[in-house]
């Protein structure tokens, strides 16, 4: 076979049928995609994988023993079933089923070692696979492609890649050591004088021990070259962009001390807290130079960033210019606009009779306005008469135009793409200044690596006058009388005077909601559907919250519909609010103080976190109660306990990114690309990706475009895509 390179094909490696299913299931094109796709673990012979860890659900590979095999005739169709039950050592069980194929009894005899693929379902309250993949690993007589694949692993450390279905990981071991036996490596890209002081193993030692290590000591040296690489680039793209982006002009708008917003800050009824000053000396220095402010502002729920961000925009509509802030929902646009207008009384109501001429108006512009009344408020944004404008994605649509828009602030920043906000920015003649928020607190090396082209502005103190939130979990499996206990302590809640949220996974819809059971012999795939707000409601009115003034809330309502919800909520006109998430972020109603989230193991620790931020807004404790059947020691019933556990959103977000597993770190949701990105941990590799910062840093001091270092601008190119450089420049 002739050399080939990281660009050659992999058909003219590993054949057209085996590639074509490499590509279509693994987005892997190329010798080099394949070099670096990593294994996800490596097992060692003799030892186990920890069977707990599972998720119903998952496509995994497990070693695994097998411990006894049992055949057994169906009941409702002519033919045998095989029942496997393989063992992880260590007590965890995980049962095969085959259908009509009772011949594998032969192979998978007792005692036997082997490699298992397939997807985690849960059947009768036991974890099973239904008719896995497997190669044994003391398969004897073993000739042709098996023998090849055995072959894999002959060594100690037994590489377990990512795989699908149509394509298991000894298959992908096999076209792995067919491409290092072929192919001609890359050039080591990366200055000698880097390699030299960190003392990294050269690249193509590197790529080999990563696929085929010889020793534990080994790969972890070539685990730690790679992450290394994997660092860099990122740092070097978010360095460039940092700078490039400082090199843009912008329009200052300088704080004023007889304006709007020194006028606001005369009337608070309250005394703003260290923190909330710090940032906003921070913000208000950034807004006056001739720059393009580009800066992250996270904090704890309740912390007073939506005040930091008002303050803000009311300095630049001070300086003369338009300021918009872009909120994910409806339901928070429009609690944006009353809040804001609330609190800036007259001076918010300069075209009413009522207002201060000196003042300006607030718009809100939504997708759900009527077209008399989308003119008369577009006419107003265009005009520039008003100068804080509040909208959802309706503000990035043609027709949406504004005189001088010098500030955009996006609320919840993780709800929104690239291109909308990218879209928002547009707006403006020159790049504007631009604000993103976050409730979800971002551990450091996150913000470092994901939003490392952002100066990072944190409020972690909370104002005076809020009030604790106890947090229990549930277990309706294992304590059925628990939740009957829940829906007292939501009526005690009401009966002293609060009200309380009830949270679902779902809205439910009947098109969709598939309760039919399967039959005997079938394999269940997916656990039941989430609970539904559509059918919560009813069985609560009917049954333990009878009595009480229940009220729906979901996204698909029409606008009008949610906001009049909403209002009566607040106005204390309904005692109990069943939602969806999208009470998520925003909401503020003081007097609620009790939330029970049913399904709790079907949200993200991050999301838990923010959905208890709605109660406890008052002076009253609030209490929050999460519903499960995840029994405990399995991984949903951990996480919920460590979100019951804390109030410490940052800790939790650290938990987040352990159990959501990472992925790539900068976002592949937003840029749908295949990346190489693989081995870097935002929690692991801490010191590592700061290294890299500081190593990017002085690089590009020197040498700004890398044109003295073209092959690691090459390598970057590989390891960032370009979607992925546009969706740092943008983020």
């Amino acid at each position: 076979m002739t050399s080939a390179d990281v660009d050659t094909d992999l058909s003219k490696l590993v054949g057209e049928k085996t590639a074509k299913a490499l590509k279509t299931h693994l987005d892997l094109y190329t010798a080099g995609d394949l070099l670096f796709y990593v294994p996800r673990r490596y097992d060692q012979r003799g030892e186990h994988t920890d069977m707990r860890t599972l998720e119903i659900g998952e496509e995994v590979t497990v070693l695994a023993q097998v411990l006894r095999t049992t055949t057994r005739p169906m009941r409702q169709r002519r033919g045998s079933m095989l029942e496997v039950v393989v063992g992880d050592g260590a007590g965890g069980q995980l049962v095969l089923t085959y259908f009509q194929q009772a011949w594998r009894e032969r192979d998978l005899r007792p005692g036997r070692w082997g490699l298992f693929a397939g997807k985690v379902s849960d059947f009768r309250g036991r974890r099973q696979l239904n008719s896995p993949e497997y190669v044994l690993l003391d398969q004897g007589a073993a000739d042709g492609e098996v023998a090849a694949e055995v072959e894999e692993f002959a060594g100690a450390l037994i590489p377990v890649y990512p795989a699908a279905a149509a394509v298991p990981t000894w298959v992908i071991a096999r076209c792995v050591r067919v491409v290092l036996d072929t192919i001609t490596m890359p050039p080591d890209a990366m200055p000698s004088r880097i390699r030299a002081e960190r003392k990294l193993l050269d690249l193509d030692t590197a790529l080999r021990e990563i696929h085929r290590p010889s020793s534990k000591e080994m790969l972890y040296i070539a685990k730690r070259r790679l992450a290394w690489d994997e660092a860099f680039a990122v740092q070097l793209t978010l360095v460039r962009r940092k700078r490039e982006a400082a090199a843009w002009p912008a329009r200052p708008r300088p704080r004023r001390d007889d304006g709007l917003l020194a006028g606001f800050d005369g009337t608070l009824p309250f005394t703003l807290t260290d923190g909330q000053l710090a940032v906003g000396e921070e913000i208000a220095a950034d807004l006056a130079v001739a720059h393009p402010m580009h800066r992250l502002l996270q904090g704890e729920v309740g912390a007073g960033k939506t005040l930091v961000a008002l303050r803000a925009m009311l300095q630049v509509v001070d300086a003369g210019g338009q300021a918009a802030l872009l909120a994910p929902t409806e339901v928070l646009a429009t609690q944006h606009h009353r809040g804001i207008t609330r609190m800036l009384g007259p001076a918010g109501r300069a075209d009413e009779l009522d207002g201060d001429p000196n003042g300006t108006q607030v718009a809100l512009v939504t997708g759900s306005q009527g077209a008399a009344a989308r003119r008369k408020v577009l006419a107003k944004v265009a005009d520039g008469s008003a100068g804080l404008v509040i909208g959802t994605h309706a503000l990035l649509y043609e027709g949406v135009d504004f005189a001088d828009l010098g500030l955009v602030v996006v609320d919840e920043q993780h709800r929104f793409g690239v291109e909308q906000r990218d879209a928002l920015r547009a707006k403006a003649e020159q790049p504007p200044h631009v604000l993103v928020m976050t409730a979800t607190p971002i551990p450091r090396t996150v913000a470092m690596t994901v939003y490392g082209d952002l100066e990072v502005s944190t409020l972690s103190q909370l104002p005076g006058g809020r009030s604790p939130i106890a947090s229990h979990v549930v277990p309706v499996a294992e304590k059925p009388a628990f939740l009957e206990r829940a829906w007292r302590r939501v009526v005690e809640e009401v009966q002293q005077g609060h009200q309380a949220y009830v949270v679902c996974p779902r809205i439910g819809d009947s098109a969709t909601d598939d309760d039919t059971p399967p039959p005997d012999d079938a394999v269940e795939d997916e656990r039941r559907p989430p609970v539904a707000v559509l059918d919560v409601a009813p069985l609560l009115a009917e049954g333990p919250l009878r009595g009480l003034r229940i009220g729906v809330l979901h996204g698909k309502l029409p606008a009008d519909e949610k906001d009049a919800i909403m209002r009566a909520f607040s106005a204390g006109q309904l005692d109990v609010l069943v939602a969806t998430t999208v009470i998520e972020v925003g909401v503020d109603v003081p007097n609620a103080t009790a939330m029970v989230i049913l399904d709790a193991d079907r949200f993200g620790v991050s999301q838990l976190h923010q959905l208890r931020g709605r109660v406890g807004r008052g002076s009253a404790p609030g209490l929050c109660l999460l519903v499960t059947e995840a029994v405990a020691g399995t991984p949903a019933r951990e996480r919920l306990d460590a979100v019951a556990s804390t109030l410490d959103g940052f800790r939790l977000a650290e938990l987040d990114l352990e159990q959501r597993r990472e992925g790539d770190v900068l976002g592949a949701a937003q840029s749908g690309r295949r990346s190489h990105l693989r081995l870097l941990s935002l929690l692991r590799d801490r010191e590592l990706i700061g290294e890299a910062r500081a190593e990017a840093e002085a690089l590009l001091a020197d040498d700004p475009d890398l044109s003295a270092h073209p092959l690691l601008a090459d390598q970057i190119a590989r390891l960032v895509d370009t979607d992925r450089a546009e969706f740092l420049q943008k983020g």
